[in-house]
């Protein structure tokens, strides 16, 4: 337990207390109306998201890998939790938010926290795009005051719903929400440091108590009393049957929300200069989602804006989200009753704006301009996180991307072949070298550049199998170019071997990096070429490979790839062609362009 505060709290003073109680403040008031929004927006009592608020907050800064991290509910979590609702009820959402605790912890403990990272850009972009435009069409109906208003999990019902009841449209709402609006986007430029949500609502709340009173709907209409008292603890009644229904939504919540926490965690170290943990930053959103539940609260994660805001406002440990979470109970035992009276159609801007600043529409443009395969896989996940639902989009978002990954990665490796280039003083082997005229029948060299892996193996085998037919007596591989080769690489490349050695034919490597020398010697492959056909130069295999020509072979030949082929193809060893050879190369080259 010692360990989870190491380094957390070193060097803490009464003056970097200080600065946490004011950004710890200000961040709670900041959570209040949000903590409520977007529990009503994720179908639930707005007391859940308080209470959710103030346990999570605390227990996230406590055990977190972040010293900046807030935690709470966010937007991220509406879609998957109002369908979580719909489909199995409220129990059952603190029984999935649970599980989702657990597997956040074991992710935590088995150190899976980097893996998140591998997670593409297009589709977090998708996905966090989708999920804005979810918010924003649900708060519609708050917005316009429509009436009978039936919830679906799914984004075409719900817009059909709005458009069946539309003539139920209550212009009290409308104005109350404007003001709300208006508020919220005009207080940050007249005051900076001032929340504008907080703002917004308190003024549309007045206006609307005090001159249209019963005209339109408040949280206490729809959803009764905020009760001012602590969270009651329950344990949910937890049955096997019930673990297998819900392990689907569970992992849907745990991935998400670890997406979501260390996303947030990475900004916080750019803002602070600082370095996360992100595996305990797991283990502390685990906690949170466990605990949480059993107050009835309801799943959390890290919020990025709120995060932000608590740097901004001059936070110096993870105190300041302590005594977010702290202010936020606070506020809830003195000022639920005044709560109750806020209207919902003060509480859907405050929800848009969030939606609006979420929807990252500056990189989703960008990325669908560059009309390239990642504009492809951002598309879809943006699709299908609207009109079907957030699992199914990061499940086809993640597997589009791979086979794009592994079609770009398969595109990298180039298989040329090449001969030494004798016009240069050099002589390094290069592909242009090589036509028809000028070609050794005995010898093929290879460059192969790139990973060595299951979309691109295949590539690997055709090339080398075209230069197989015509019967070289030596097939030399330069591989200082090769990162690595996994298993199906290893099959096709021993393959290759096998079949060359098999006609009589000699392999030769050159240039292999240590890791990839490494797992030939595990695969059995470098035993298979033999150790003496290694070499870490080109030009030594070469001066091997001409000592195992056919001598009678090279007589009368004209490729002189080489420039012992002059003395070879004259057969008189007392020949040296030199000047001869850059001649008839330069006459080559001139002809072949």
């Amino acid at each position: 337990m010692k360990s989870l505060f190491t380094g957390r709290f070193e060097g803490y003073s009464v003056n970097l207390f200080k600065k946490d109680l004011l950004s710890g403040i200000i961040v709670g008031i900041v959570a209040i109306p949000l903590a409520m929004s977007f529990a009503i927006a994720s179908g639930v009592k707005p007391e859940y998201g308080i209470y959710t608020a103030c346990i999570a907050g605390i227990l996230i800064s406590l055990f977190g890998g972040s010293k900046y991290q807030i935690g709470g509910p966010t937007g991220a979590f509406v879609p998957i939790l109002l369908g979580i609702v719909l489909s199995y009820g409220y129990e059952n959402l603190l029984i999935a938010g649970l599980m989702a605790g657990v597997l956040l912890c074991l992710m935590g403990i088995f150190k899976l926290g980097s893996l998140i990272k591998f997670i593409p850009r297009p589709v977090t972009i998708g996905f966090t795009a989708g999920i804005a435009v979810i918010i924003f069409t649900g708060q519609i109906a708050n917005f316009l005051g429509l009436t009978n208003i039936t919830r679906h999990e799914y984004f075409i019902a719900n817009m059909k719903e709005l458009f069946v009841h539309i003539g139920t449209t209550n212009y009290y709402s409308i104005f109350i929400a404007i003001i709300c609006l208006v508020i919220i986007l005009v207080t940050p430029k007249v005051f900076p440091k001032v929340p504008g949500a907080l703002v917004g609502i308190v003024v549309s709340t007045l206006v609307a108590s005090f001159f249209f009173s019963g005209q339109v709907a408040t949280i206490a209409t729809a959803y009764g009393q905020i009760p001012n008292t602590l969270p009651a603890f329950s344990i949910p009644e937890i049955t096997f049957e019930r673990m297998q229904l819900l392990i689907g939504p569970a992992f849907v919540i745990a991935m998400l929300g670890g997406i979501e926490s260390l996303l947030s965690a990475v900004v916080a170290d750019g803002m602070t200069n600082s370095k996360h943990n992100s595996n305990r930053e797991l283990v502390g959103q685990g906690i949170a989602n466990i605990v949480t539940p059993l107050f009835g609260g309801i799943p959390a994660t890290g919020a990025i804006a709120r995060t932000a805001t608590n740097i901004k406002t001059g936070a110096a440990s993870p105190m300041s989200g302590i005594i977010h979470g702290v202010f936020v109970l606070v506020t809830l035992l003195l000022l639920a009753p005044f709560a109750s009276h806020i209207p919902l159609a003060s509480m859907a801007p405050v929800l848009m704006v969030v939606a609006w600043n979420m929807s990252e529409r500056k990189h989703f443009a960008h990325i669908v301009k560059a009309k390239s395969g990642d504009s492809l896989v951002l598309m879809i996940t943006f699709l299908l996180t609207v009109f079907a639902s957030l699992t199914i989009a990061v499940e086809v978002g993640l597997g589009l991307a791979i086979v794009l990954f592994v079609k770009r990665m398969s595109e990298k490796l180039v298989v040329d072949k090449v001969l030494p280039d004798h016009t240069k003083n050099n002589g390094k082997v290069q592909p242009h070298v090589v036509n028809q005229k000028h070609d050794c029948p005995q010898i093929s060299i290879y460059s192969i550049e790139g990973p060595l892996f299951f979309g691109a193996a295949q590539t690997f085998e055709q090339t080398l199998q075209r230069s197989m037919n015509d019967h070289p007596r030596v097939l030399i591989l330069r591989m200082s170019k090769v990162p690595f080769m996994d298993s199906t690489g290893e099959s096709y490349f021993s393959n290759i071997v096998q079949n060359f050695t098999t006609q009589g034919g000699i392999v030769l490597v050159t240039g292999v990096s240590k890791d990839l020398k490494g797992a030939l010697l595990r695969n059995g492959l470098y035993d298979q070429i033999g150790e003496d056909n290694f070499y870490e130069h080109t030009g030594d295999a070469i001066n091997r490979a001409l000592k195992d020509l056919d001598m009678n072979k090279c007589i009368g030949c004209k490729h002189f790839a080489f420039h012992e082929c002059v003395d070879f193809s004259s057969g008189d060893p007392r020949v040296t062609g030199t000047e001869k050879i850059l001649t008839i190369e330069a006459g080559l080259n001139k002809s072949s362009t």
